[in-house]
Order: structure tokens, then C-alpha cells, then sequence
């Protein structure tokens, strides 16, 4: 069969699939409130993890691939994984540049996650996180783009391959339900999956995003992330403000000084010191070569009239979400409703700080230096702690090797008529960082389905479904060409 065959069959198998299989139980995954352990610490007795793995696991087991095999891998104490192996298929010899040896061990691994972000909100009247709505091609809900689709895509990937008459190497399939909560369970289970899994020569990530709906986007980089929940007391309870406002310190005051220690609150600026690295030459090349192609990174976002972005300088966009530290206030405690605030000079006040990190950044020495800034010598003697501490390493991707190269161009080429580009996302995924140095050997292809306004975390979170269904045809292109690569 030629590539051009091959790719129309492939092209109406994906097709197909999704429309009689993968996007009826999409809806019903969306329907399902499964929210990762750090939102749901009694997530055992709620069931809806349970129930999301047990969904997506009967539909892994359904599908007609040669060898697969399915199982729920679990460990006490943690949450399960989805594993799905399959042998290889149409090969009848390593590739050339490939010994025996090497070829007996190797694999593509393949990587998603079902656990999913809270609520938020701020949803449309008509729309809700577990209200599965589609709209033309977006299916709406939470967690379809982030990252439910991912198993769909690597099965039926795999499935348009063998139906195709493509070959491919042996696959290992994981789909975690810890990653919304820093990933903190698959370090363990790819631990005691080890010998099964082999050393992978490619990596297959579909987690991540992309900066239009045009073209195949893989990306190159991602942020770490470190913060916490920064608490001031001043008081055993609340006091009347006229009495006390001018002789207590206002725990407020005391956070806004205190955060004056990380951000410089005209510019942005993380003033940590530990926080920030050179960007290598190399990728403010890429984000200059992105910026002409794509929109400002300021077009995808819901701006109100009036309110402009941070720069206007495209290139300089790209390099703060991608390649800068930046702080973020996600949550606060200590203040009630307006509608319900006294005339009280507060006790205490909470703010969750959520540090987003450079990708080569260590984590956990960029936490101890944050903490160090925000908890010692405290303005008045104010009790201050930064609780349920967190930190995640970013990731730097290696060089695309030029079998992987041609093998996207082609693949973006056959599924979007447009040849693939690469970017950094602004986002963490843990586990990427573990992973290369666990394989410093394999390829990475890293991409995903999170473009312009579909808005992961946030209300009004959409699947793009053409996208979807690209991407998973990228996929199987690139697992025939990896197979035969030189």
C-alpha cells in the first residue's frame, strides 16, 4: 500500500472511530466528576475516579487491536493507572539503525491522564464541567481536552496503523489519574512497571497544547512549578476595626509586604533569584519564528474591554509563558463574602501562591528560596507560614532527531496540509522531567489538543474534535515512520 493510501485509510478509520465510538463515551467521561486527590482527598469513598478508570478501561478492553492486552495496575495506597500492551505489528526486522538487542527491549511509551481539575467558575448558563455539550466541533466539559481524549487517541492510533497495513514497535500505553495533582503516584508505578516497559525509544506525550488549530503543534518546553498556601496571623480572633486599625497590623498589609519580597507588583517580575535562568539562545530563536506565524499569544485570552496584555511584543509573549518565572494568587482564605464583611479587623489571611518556573529550574531549591523570602523576619513579629509546600521540575526537550523531524513534518503535512512547528507551553507536566532522565536516550513527541480559548481549568473548557481526531492520525504516522526509521 502507498503512503498515500495508507494515509486515506488511516484518515477515514480515525474518522470513523471517533465518531461511532470515541465521542459517545467522551461524553459520558465528562459527565463524570473525577477531580484529582490534591480537589478530592476522599476520592476512594467518592467512587468517581473509580468510575472514570473503569469507563475508559472497558472501552480500552473493547478494541480490536492484535495483542492488546488491558489491566488496572494499582498499588496500595495510590491511585491506579490504566496499562495497555501491545506487541509489535508488521515487523519483520529491527530498523537499520536498531541492533537485535536494542529492538527486543525497545518501545513507544505513551502517555495521558484522566484525573481532572475542579469546577471553576464562571461556566456559561447553559454549560457546566459535567454537562457533556457539543457545539459544532467543540465538545464541551471538563477534563475531555485535559486530558480524557489522550487514551482514545493512542488506541485508535494504533488501531488505524494495523488497519492500515502499517507497522509499528511495541506499545506501552499508561493513563495516570494523579497528574492534576503533580503526578505524585506514577513515579511508583513506572518503578514497578520497569521490566514491562522496557527502554522506549520514543515517548509519546498528548497532554499538552497548541497555538492554533492549523497545524500540528509539539512542544519543546515546559514550566515547572512551585508555591503554597502563605498564611499571616495576627490575632486569636477578629477585633472591631475602629478600635483596632492603627495599632494592629492588618494581616492583609502584612501579605501585600510580604509579596513585595517575589514580585515586583508593577511589572511582574519574580524577584527570587533561584526562580530564574538564562533562556538558551535556541529557543528565543523558536519563539521569534513562532511569533511570526501565529497570533500574539494576547488573542487567545477572554480580555475585557480596555485591559491590555502585559507587552505588546509577540516575542517577548512566547518568552513569559514559556521560558520566565511568574506568580499567580489562585485562592484566598481569611476574608468572608462582600455581602457578609463586618466591620472586622480580620485575624488571619490565606493566599495560595502558585509559582510557575523556567523549564531547567530545580524545583524544590526554588521553593526553599521562596519560602526563605516570604517566612523570615516577618513584618511585626506576624505569624507567617507557607503551608502544603509544592514542587514540580519543568522540562527541556532534546533535539529532535531527523527521523523524528521528517516524520512530524510528514504527519502535519497528511493531517493539517500544513507542516508542524514547535513551541514552549507555559504548563507543567511533571512527569516529562522523569521521565527523560529515566530514558536520557529516547525522542519526545509532545503535543496535544489545548488550543486558542478551550481554556483547560477555566469555565467553558472545549475538546476542538477535528483537532482531536488530526492529532490522532499524527499520531499513527508517526509510529509507522518510528518503526522504519534509518
Amino acid at each position: 500500500m502507498t503512503q498515500t493510501n495508507a494515509g486515506s485509510v488511516i484518515e477515514k478509520y480515525v474518522a470513523e472511530t471517533w465518531a461511532n465510538s470515541v465521542i459517545p463515551i467522551l461524553h459520558d467521561y465528562i459527565a463524570i466528576p473525577a477531580l484529582s486527590p490534591m480537589f478530592d482527598p476522599g476520592w476512594t469513598d467518592s467512587g468517581h475516579l473509580a468510575a472514570a478508570v473503569a469507563l475508559l478501561k472497558d472501552w480500552a478492553s473493547s478494541r480490536a487491536i492484535a495483542g492488546l492486552t488491558v489491566e488496572l495496575h494499582q498499588l496500595a495506597g495510590r491511585t491506579p493507572v490504566i496499562v495497555c500492551e501491545i506487541p509489535a505489528f508488521g515487523v519483520s526486522s529491527p530498523p537499520v539503525s536498531v541492533s537485535a538487542a536494542a529492538a527486543a527491549n525497545d518501545a513507544v511509551l505513551l502517555y495521558g491522564h484522566l484525573d481532572k481539575q475542579p469546577e471553576m467558575t464562571g461556566w456559561r448558563a447553559d454549560l457546566g464541567p459535567w454537562l457533556p455539550v457539543r457545539e459544532g466541533d467543540r465538545l464541551y466539559g471538563r477534563g475531555g481536552a485535559d486530558d480524557g481524549y489522550a487514551l482514545f487517541s493512542a488506541l485508535s492510533a494504533v488501531e488505524a496503523v494495523q488497519t492500515s497495513g502499517g507497522s509499528h514497535a511495541r506499545c506501552f500505553v499508561i493513563i495516570e489519574a494523579s497528574e492534576e495533582s503533580g503526578s505524585p503516584d506514577l513515579p511508583a508505578h513506572i518503578e514497578a512497571l520497569a521490566d514491562r516497559i522496557g527502554t522506549p525509544s520514543l515517548v509519546v506525550c498528548l497532554d499538552s497544547g497548541a497555538l492554533d488549530y492549523e497545524r500540528l503543534w509539539v512542544t519543546t518546553s515546559l514550566r515547572g512549578v512551585a508555591g503554597g498556601v502563605l498564611r499571616v496571623d495576627v490575632l486569636s480572633e477578629g477585633v472591631h476595626s475602629g478600635s483596632a486599625s492603627g495599632v494592629v497590623p492588618s494581616s492583609f498589609r502584612v501579605v501585600r509586604q510580604l509579596l513585595d519580597r517575589v514580585e515586583d507588583s508593577k511589572t511582574g517580575a519574580v524577584l527570587v533569584d533561584a526562580c530564574h535562568v538564562p533562556i538558551p539562545e535556541y529557543r528565543i530563536a523558536e519563539a521569534t519564528q513562532t511569533a511570526t506565524e501565529v497570533a500574539k499569544s494576547s488573542a487567545e485570552f477572554p480580555f475585557l474591554p480596555g485591559v491590555k496584555p502585559m507587552t505588546d511584543d509577540s516575542v517577548e509573549q512566547i518568552l513569559n509563558r514559556t521560558w520566565r518565572p511568574t506568580l499567580s494568587v489562585t485562592g484566598a482564605e481569611g476574608l468572608p463574602e462582600v455581602g457578609k464583611a463586618g466591620n472586622v479587623l480580620r485575624p488571619f489571611t490565606s493566599l495560595r501562591l502558585s509559582f510557575r518556573l523556567p523549564p531547567t529550574v530545580e524545583s524544590e531549591p526554588a521553593l526553599a528560596a521562596i519560602r526563605s523570602a516570604l517566612t523570615i523576619d516577618p513584618p511585626y513579629g506576624a505569624h507567617v507560614e507557607l503551608l502544603a509546600g509544592e514542587a514540580a521540575d519543568g522540562w527541556n526537550a532534546p533535539a529532535f532527531a531527523p527521523w523524528l523531524d521528517a516524520a512530524m513534518r510528514r504527519a502535519s503535512e497528511a493531517s493539517f496540509n500544513l507542516g508542524y512547528r514547535a513551541f514552549g507551553e507555559g504548563g507543567s507536566i511533571p512527569f516529562m522531567r522523569m521521565l527523560q532522565q529515566r530514558f536520557p536516550e529516547a525522542q519526545f513527541f509532545v503535543t496535544g489538543v489545548l488550543g486558542p480559548h478551550s481554556n483547560a481549568h477555566g469555565p467553558n473548557e472545549f475538546l476542538h474534535l477535528p483537532t482531536a481526531e488530526r492529532i490522532t492520525r499524527c499520531v499513527a504516522h508517526v509510529l509507522n515512520e518510528h518503526v522504519n526509521r534509518e
